[in-house]
C-alpha cells in the first residue's frame, strides 16, 4: 500500500484520498431528492469521481489558478467538482442556482470562469448568457434521471466522465494550504455581489469550529437544505461530515414543509438554518407530531427572538445560535447559556470584538454601534476579487468592518440590531421588521412575509413608510379589509404597515434572506397587487 504521509488533511482532496485509503466504504453524504430517491457517496466515491473530473479539467486546459463555475442545486457533483479543484489547484466558483440573466452573466464574467459544470435543468439559463462569455472553454452538463431532460450533443455530459471505470489518475498537485480553494460571492442584497477568496486552510478552521462549537458526535446524522454555494452549508455540515466521517444529508433546496419528514426518514439529529427559514417553518400549520422527531439541536443564525422559546418547545429541540459571515467574524451562544436573543460571544483566544461609532470610538454597554472584529493571531484580511481598495477598506486599521449594527450587555453578550443602512424609523420610533413579520406570519393564510421601508410619503428626512410583502399558502388569498383588522388587533398603530404588497413568493438570496431590494424596486414601479392602509382605516 502506498504511503500517504506526504498528504496534508487540511486540504480537502488530500483528506479524502487519505480516508478513501483507510475507510473507503464509509458513507459520508446522502443527497435526497424526494420521490426520485437519493444518491449516496462514500469516501471511495468522493475520491474516484473527483479524480475523474480533475483529469477532465486538465485534458481541457483547466489548470492551477484557473477558475471554474459550478451552477447547480445540491447534488453529489458539486462536491466532486470542489475536490477536483483542490486536487489540481483550479478555483471553484459556486453560483447560486437561482441566478439568471444579467446576474448570472456578471458572476461568470467577473470570476473569469474557464469552465462551467451545470445541472440539466439550469442549462437553458446558462445558454442565454454564453454568447457573451468567450473565456469559457468547457461546458459540462450533469443529467439527473428524474429530470428526463434530453442530452444536448453540443456540450460535454459529465455523466460519461463519472461512469468511467478506468482513467489516468491525477496525483495531488497542490501542497500549499494558502492556495485558493473557492471564490464565494456575497449575497448582493444592496448591490453587485463581491467575490471572496477562500483558501485551502479554511478547512482547518471548519474543524476547529466543529470541536469547539458544533461538537458533533460520531452517532450524529446532519441535515442541511441550504445551498452548498453558500458558506453556511459548507461550514456547518459539509466539511464537518467530511472530516469526522459521519453522515450528512442534503436536499436540492430548502423545504420548510418537508424538513421534519426528511429528518425522520434519515434519523437526522441536527440541522442548520437561518432566521428567516425558522420563521417559515414555524408559520407552517401545527401538526400533532411536531415534537416527534429525532432532531436534538438546531444550529441557527438569526433566530427571531419572538419565536425562539416557542420553536424549541413545539418541536422539542434546542437552538445553538451563532453569527458569522463569509468574510470572517464569528460568535456563538452555547445551548442553555446566555440570554434569549443574543447571538453569543466571540470564541475566547481566537477573536476580539469591539462596537464602535462612526469615528471608531468604542460605545458604552447597551448602545448600538458597528461591530468590528479581528483575529488575535495572524492577519485579519479579506480578499475581494478584483477589488483591492475595497478589500483594504473592509479591514481598515486591522479590524474587519462587519456592517452589522449591534449592542452588548454588561455580561458581554452580543445582540444584532440591524444591518448598517437598513434601519427603519417611523414617526420617531425605530422599527424592528422582525417583530412585525412574526405577527403577520401567525396569520393562517400567510406562508411568507418580508417587511421593509420605503421613503416616507410625508417627506420627513430619515423616515420610512412600512411595506409588508406577503406570499400566501397555495389556495389562500388576502382580503385587505379583514387583514388590516387583524393587524390593528395585534400591532401598535405605528407598527401597522402602510402598504400590503401581495407577491407569488418572496425573492431570496442564497442564504434565504429576503431580497428587499427586488421587492422595493417592484413596489416603486407599482408591479403586482398593492393595498394601501389609508384606504381601509
Amino acid at each position: 500500500m502506498a504511503t500517504k504521509a506526504h498528504l496534508n488533511p487540511v486540504i480537502a482532496s488530500h483528506l479524502v484520498e487519505i480516508k478513501a485509503d483507510e475507510i473507503p466504504d464509509t458513507l459520508v453524504y446522502i443527497f435526497e431528492q424526494g420521490d426520485a430517491g437519493d444518491e449516496r457517496c462514500t469516501y471511495k466515491d468522493l475520491y474516484e469521481n473527483s479524480n475523474k473530473i480533475a483529469r477532465l479539467f486538465l485534458d481541457n486546459g483547466i489548470d492551477k489558478g484557473d477558475t471554474f463555475a459550478v451552477f447547480m442545486k445540491n447534488y453529489p457533483e458539486f462536491v466532486y467538482a470542489l475536490l477536483a479543484g483542490t486536487t489540481i489547484g483550479a478555483i471553484m466558483v459556486p453560483i447560486d442556482p437561482r441566478s439568471r440573466g444579467d446576474k448570472l452573466r456578471f458572476l461568470l464574467h467577473n470570476c473569469n470562469a474557464k469552465a462551467v459544470i451545470v445541472e440539466d435543468e439550469l442549462l437553458s439559463s446558462l445558454q442565454e448568457v454564453l454568447p457573451n462569455l468567450p473565456a469559457i472553454k468547457l461546458v459540462s452538463v450533469v443529467y439527473k434521471k428524474g429530470h428526463a431532460i434530453p442530452v444536448a450533443d453540443k456540450y460535454h455530459a459529465l455523466n460519461e466522465t463519472i461512469e468511467k471505470t478506468t482513467w489516468d489518475t491525477v496525483d495531488q498537485m497542490i501542497m500549499d494550504v494558502r492556495h485558493p480553494m473557492q471564490i464565494i460571492y456575497t449575497s448582493g442584497t444592496t448591490g453587485d455581489p463581491k467575490g471572496v477568496a477562500i483558501r485551502n486552510n479554511r478547512t482547518g478552521l471548519f474543524n476547529i469550529l466543529n470541536s469547539i462549537v458544533w461538537r458533533y458526535q460520531k452517532d450524529d446524522i446532519l441535515y442541511n437544505g441550504l445551498s452548498l454555494t453558500h458558506g453556511n452549508a459548507q461550514a456547518v455540515t459539509l466539511f464537518p461530515a467530511l472530516s469526522m466521517g459521519i453522515t450528512a444529508v442534503f436536499s436540492p433546496r430548502f423545504t420548510k414543509s418537508r424538513i421534519w419528514d426528511i429528518c425522520r426518514k434519515y434519523g437526522c439529529t441536527s440541522f442548520s438554518l437561518l432566521g428567516g427559514m425558522m420563521a417559515g417553518i414555524y408559520n407552517e400549520p401545527e401538526k400533532p407530531d411536531d415534537a416527534d422527531n429525532p432532531v436534538k439541536v438546531v444550529i441557527s443564525a438569526g433566530t427571531p427572538t419572538t419565536i425562539w422559546e416557542a420553536f424549541e418547545k413545539r418541536f422539542n429541540v434546542k437552538i445553538l445560535e451563532w453569527y458569522g459571515s463569509v468574510e470572517g467574524g464569528f460568535a456563538y451562544k452555547p445551548i442553555g447559556k446566555g440570554p434569549i436573543g443574543s447571538f453569543g460571544k466571540p470564541v475566547p483566544g481566537v477573536m476580539e470584538f469591539k462596537i464602535v461609532d462612526e469615528n471608531d470610538n468604542e460605545v458604552p454597554v447597551g448602545q448600538t454601534g458597528e461591530l468590528i472584529c479581528r483575529l488575535l493571531k495572524g492577519e485579519t484580511k479579506v480578499d475581494y476579487l478584483g477589488k483591492p481598495e475595497e478589500s483594504k477598506e473592509k479591514t481598515r486599521g486591522g479590524w474587519l468592518r462587519t456592517g452589522d449594527m449591534v449592542h452588548r450587555d454588561a455580561e458581554g453578550w452580543y445582540y444584532f440590531d440591524y444591518r448598517k443602512g437598513s434601519e427603519l424609523r417611523r414617526s420617531g420610533d425605530f422599527i424592528q421588521p422582525e417583530y412585525i413579520e412574526t405577527v403577520i406570519g401567525k396569520h393562517p393564510d400567510v406562508s411568507e412575509v418580508s417587511v421593509y421601508g420605503v421613503p416616507a410619503a410625508s417627506g420627513s428626512p430619515g423616515e420610512s413608510d412600512l411595506v409588508a410583502a406577503i406570499a400566501c399558502f397555495e389556495g389562500k388569498s388576502v382580503d385587505p379589509k379583514s387583514f388590516y383588522e387583524y393587524l390593528k388587533k395585534n400591532l401598535e398603530a405605528n407598527f401597522i404597515p402602510s402598504y400590503l404588497q401581495i407577491v407569488p413568493e418572496i425573492p431570496k438570496t442564497i442564504t434565504e434572506k429576503a431580497l428587499t431590494r427586488v421587492l422595493k424596486e417592484d413596489f416603486l414601479k407599482g408591479v403586482g397587487t398593492i393595498y394601501k392602509y389609508e384606504d381601509y382605516k
